[in-house]
Protein backbone atom coordinates (compact mmCIF):
# COMPACT_ATOMS: atom_id res chain seq x y z
CA UNK A 1 0.00 0.00 0.00
CA UNK A 2 1.41 3.38 -1.00
CA UNK A 3 1.48 6.09 1.62
CA UNK A 4 1.41 9.84 1.11
CA UNK A 5 3.01 12.53 3.21
CA UNK A 6 1.54 16.01 3.05
CA UNK A 7 3.94 18.85 3.82
CA UNK A 8 2.93 22.39 4.70
CA UNK A 9 6.02 24.57 4.58
CA UNK A 10 8.69 24.09 1.94
CA UNK A 11 11.69 25.50 3.79
CA UNK A 12 14.69 23.64 5.15
CA UNK A 13 12.94 21.09 7.37
CA UNK A 14 9.99 20.58 5.04
CA UNK A 15 12.32 20.06 2.09
CA UNK A 16 14.53 17.65 4.05
CA UNK A 17 11.58 15.56 5.19
CA UNK A 18 10.27 15.50 1.63
CA UNK A 19 13.62 14.17 0.38
CA UNK A 20 13.75 11.45 3.05
CA UNK A 21 10.17 10.43 2.25
CA UNK A 22 10.77 10.20 -1.49
CA UNK A 23 13.93 8.17 -0.84
CA UNK A 24 11.80 5.81 1.28
CA UNK A 25 9.24 5.31 -1.49
CA UNK A 26 6.59 7.58 0.01
CA UNK A 27 4.65 10.00 -2.19
CA UNK A 28 4.81 13.62 -1.05
CA UNK A 29 2.49 16.56 -1.61
CA UNK A 30 4.34 19.80 -0.91
CA UNK A 31 2.79 23.19 -0.26
CA UNK A 32 3.54 26.65 1.05
CA UNK A 33 1.79 29.96 1.55
CA UNK A 34 2.95 31.36 -1.80
CA UNK A 35 1.20 28.87 -4.07
CA UNK A 36 1.95 25.60 -5.91
CA UNK A 37 3.59 27.34 -8.85
CA UNK A 38 6.46 28.47 -6.60
CA UNK A 39 7.31 24.85 -5.77
CA UNK A 40 7.75 23.40 -9.25
CA UNK A 41 11.56 23.47 -9.09
CA UNK A 42 11.56 21.65 -5.74
CA UNK A 43 9.08 19.07 -7.03
CA UNK A 44 11.24 18.52 -10.11
CA UNK A 45 14.29 17.91 -7.90
CA UNK A 46 12.36 15.47 -5.76
CA UNK A 47 11.18 13.48 -8.76
CA UNK A 48 7.96 11.75 -9.81
CA UNK A 49 6.83 10.92 -6.29
CA UNK A 50 6.37 14.62 -5.51
CA UNK A 51 3.62 17.00 -6.52
CA UNK A 52 2.64 20.51 -5.53
CA UNK A 53 -0.61 21.69 -3.97
CA UNK A 54 -2.18 24.23 -1.67
CA UNK A 55 -1.81 23.68 2.09
CA UNK A 56 -5.41 22.49 2.37
CA UNK A 57 -4.88 20.03 -0.49
CA UNK A 58 -1.64 18.75 1.04
CA UNK A 59 -3.43 18.22 4.36
CA UNK A 60 -6.27 16.33 2.70
CA UNK A 61 -3.92 14.10 0.67
CA UNK A 62 -1.57 12.98 3.42
CA UNK A 63 -1.69 9.93 5.64
CA UNK A 64 0.42 12.26 7.79
CA UNK A 65 0.90 15.98 7.39
CA UNK A 66 4.14 17.66 8.41
CA UNK A 67 3.77 21.32 9.34
CA UNK A 68 7.10 23.17 9.23
CA UNK A 69 6.41 26.90 9.10
CA UNK A 70 7.51 29.97 11.05
CA UNK A 71 5.50 30.00 14.26
CA UNK A 72 3.97 33.32 13.30
CA UNK A 73 2.30 31.50 10.38
CA UNK A 74 0.66 28.83 12.55
CA UNK A 75 -2.58 30.82 13.06
CA UNK A 76 -3.09 30.76 9.29
CA UNK A 77 -3.01 26.96 8.88
CA UNK A 78 -6.02 25.27 7.20
CA UNK A 79 -7.41 23.95 10.48
CA UNK A 80 -10.52 22.40 8.93
CA UNK A 81 -8.47 20.37 6.46
CA UNK A 82 -6.27 19.10 9.31
CA UNK A 83 -9.18 17.88 11.44
CA UNK A 84 -8.82 14.18 12.16
CA UNK A 85 -5.39 14.05 10.53
CA UNK A 86 -2.12 12.96 12.12
CA UNK A 87 -0.23 16.25 12.08
CA UNK A 88 3.50 16.33 12.75
CA UNK A 89 4.39 19.61 14.43
CA UNK A 90 7.95 20.41 13.32
CA UNK A 91 7.81 24.03 14.45
CA UNK A 92 9.93 26.06 16.83
CA UNK A 93 9.30 29.46 18.37
CA UNK A 94 12.11 31.96 17.80
CA UNK A 95 11.24 35.38 19.17
CA UNK A 96 13.61 37.22 16.82
CA UNK A 97 11.85 35.72 13.81
CA UNK A 98 8.30 35.29 15.07
CA UNK A 99 7.87 38.28 17.35
CA UNK A 100 6.96 38.10 21.02
CA UNK A 101 4.23 35.55 21.84
CA UNK A 102 3.26 36.18 25.45
CA UNK A 103 2.13 32.66 26.36
CA UNK A 104 5.43 31.21 25.18
CA UNK A 105 7.54 33.90 26.84
CA UNK A 106 5.92 33.28 30.23
CA UNK A 107 5.99 29.49 29.87
CA UNK A 108 2.26 29.20 30.50
CA UNK A 109 2.09 27.08 27.35
CA UNK A 110 4.61 25.03 25.43
CA UNK A 111 4.97 25.76 21.74
CA UNK A 112 3.33 22.40 21.12
CA UNK A 113 0.30 23.31 23.22
CA UNK A 114 -0.15 26.63 21.46
CA UNK A 115 0.21 24.92 18.07
CA UNK A 116 -2.50 22.45 19.07
CA UNK A 117 -4.88 25.28 19.94
CA UNK A 118 -4.75 26.45 16.34
CA UNK A 119 -5.53 22.97 14.95
CA UNK A 120 -7.91 21.67 17.63
CA UNK A 121 -9.24 18.76 15.61
CA UNK A 122 -5.83 17.39 14.60
CA UNK A 123 -3.97 14.48 16.19
CA UNK A 124 -0.72 16.29 16.76
CA UNK A 125 2.70 14.78 17.38
CA UNK A 126 5.78 16.97 17.79
CA UNK A 127 8.80 15.70 15.82
CA UNK A 128 11.63 16.92 13.54
CA UNK A 129 11.97 20.12 15.59
CA UNK A 130 15.17 19.19 17.44
CA UNK A 131 17.63 18.62 14.60
CA UNK A 132 19.37 20.84 12.04
CA UNK A 133 17.96 20.08 8.58
CA UNK A 134 21.29 19.09 7.02
CA UNK A 135 21.90 16.63 9.85
CA UNK A 136 18.36 15.29 9.43
CA UNK A 137 19.36 14.33 5.90
CA UNK A 138 22.87 13.09 6.58
CA UNK A 139 22.18 11.03 9.71
CA UNK A 140 19.31 8.92 8.35
CA UNK A 141 20.20 5.21 8.45
CA UNK A 142 18.40 1.93 7.64
CA UNK A 143 16.83 0.00 10.51
CA UNK A 144 19.37 -2.06 12.40
CA UNK A 145 22.34 0.15 11.53
CA UNK A 146 24.74 0.43 14.49
CA UNK A 147 25.03 4.20 14.02
CA UNK A 148 21.32 4.92 13.76
CA UNK A 149 20.08 8.09 15.43
CA UNK A 150 16.85 8.69 17.31
CA UNK A 151 14.45 11.63 17.32
CA UNK A 152 12.18 12.55 20.24
CA UNK A 153 8.42 12.64 19.74
CA UNK A 154 5.85 14.32 21.99
CA UNK A 155 2.07 14.15 21.97
CA UNK A 156 -1.11 13.10 23.73
CA UNK A 157 -2.48 10.59 21.19
CA UNK A 158 -0.69 7.26 21.65
CA UNK A 159 -1.97 5.78 18.38
CA UNK A 160 -0.80 8.85 16.47
CA UNK A 161 2.61 8.55 18.15
CA UNK A 162 2.83 4.92 17.05
CA UNK A 163 2.00 5.90 13.48
CA UNK A 164 4.62 8.66 13.47
CA UNK A 165 7.14 6.24 14.97
CA UNK A 166 6.52 3.90 12.03
CA UNK A 167 6.97 6.79 9.60
CA UNK A 168 10.24 7.87 11.22
CA UNK A 169 11.49 4.29 11.10
CA UNK A 170 10.91 4.24 7.35
CA UNK A 171 12.70 7.59 7.02
CA UNK A 172 15.78 6.32 8.84
CA UNK A 173 15.31 7.10 12.53
CA UNK A 174 14.51 5.43 15.82
CA UNK A 175 12.28 7.37 18.21
CA UNK A 176 12.21 8.25 21.89
CA UNK A 177 8.92 9.11 23.59
CA UNK A 178 9.45 12.57 25.10
CA UNK A 179 6.07 12.63 26.85
CA UNK A 180 2.94 14.66 26.38
CA UNK A 181 2.42 17.93 24.56
CA UNK A 182 2.56 19.72 27.92
CA UNK A 183 5.97 18.10 28.50
CA UNK A 184 7.32 19.14 25.11
CA UNK A 185 9.25 21.99 26.74
CA UNK A 186 11.92 19.28 27.03
CA UNK A 187 12.52 19.54 23.27
CA UNK A 188 12.17 23.29 22.78
CA UNK A 189 14.94 25.66 21.76
CA UNK A 190 17.39 25.91 24.66
CA UNK A 191 16.83 22.43 26.03
CA UNK A 192 19.62 19.80 26.15
CA UNK A 193 17.75 17.68 23.56
CA UNK A 194 17.55 20.53 21.06
CA UNK A 195 20.18 20.14 18.29
CA UNK A 196 23.12 19.55 20.66
CA UNK A 197 23.06 15.72 20.67
CA UNK A 198 23.62 15.67 16.89
CA UNK A 199 26.59 18.07 16.87
CA UNK A 200 30.13 16.72 16.66
CA UNK A 201 31.51 20.00 18.04
CA UNK A 202 29.09 22.44 19.70
CA UNK A 203 31.62 25.24 19.17
CA UNK A 204 31.14 25.11 15.40
CA UNK A 205 28.32 26.92 13.58
CA UNK A 206 25.67 24.37 12.67
CA UNK A 207 26.24 24.61 8.88
CA UNK A 208 29.91 23.75 9.37
CA UNK A 209 29.30 20.86 11.74
CA UNK A 210 29.19 17.48 9.96
CA UNK A 211 26.82 16.07 12.54
CA UNK A 212 27.11 12.88 14.53
CA UNK A 213 24.75 10.02 15.35
CA UNK A 214 22.80 10.24 18.60
CA UNK A 215 21.10 7.01 19.60
CA UNK A 216 18.02 6.53 21.77
CA UNK A 217 20.06 6.25 24.96
CA UNK A 218 21.74 9.61 24.31
CA UNK A 219 18.43 11.31 23.51
CA UNK A 220 16.82 9.91 26.69
CA UNK A 221 19.75 11.19 28.72
CA UNK A 222 19.37 14.66 27.18
CA UNK A 223 15.64 14.67 27.93
CA UNK A 224 16.28 13.59 31.51
CA UNK A 225 18.63 16.52 32.11
CA UNK A 226 15.96 19.05 31.07
CA UNK A 227 14.52 19.61 34.49
CA UNK A 228 13.33 23.19 34.17
CA UNK A 229 10.49 24.28 31.93
CA UNK A 230 11.82 26.45 29.09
Amino acid sequence: MNHTLGIIGSGNIGGAVARLAVNAGIDVVISNSRGPETLRALADRLGPRARTATPAEAAAAGDWTVVAVPFSAVPHLPADALTGKIVIDANNYYRLRDGIIAELETGSLTAGELFQRYVPGARTVKAFSTIYFEHLLSLARPAGSPDRSALPVSGDDDAAKESVTALLDSLGYDTVDAGTTAQSWRVQDGSPAYVLPYLSDPRLPWPRDPGKPADAQEIRAALDTARNRF
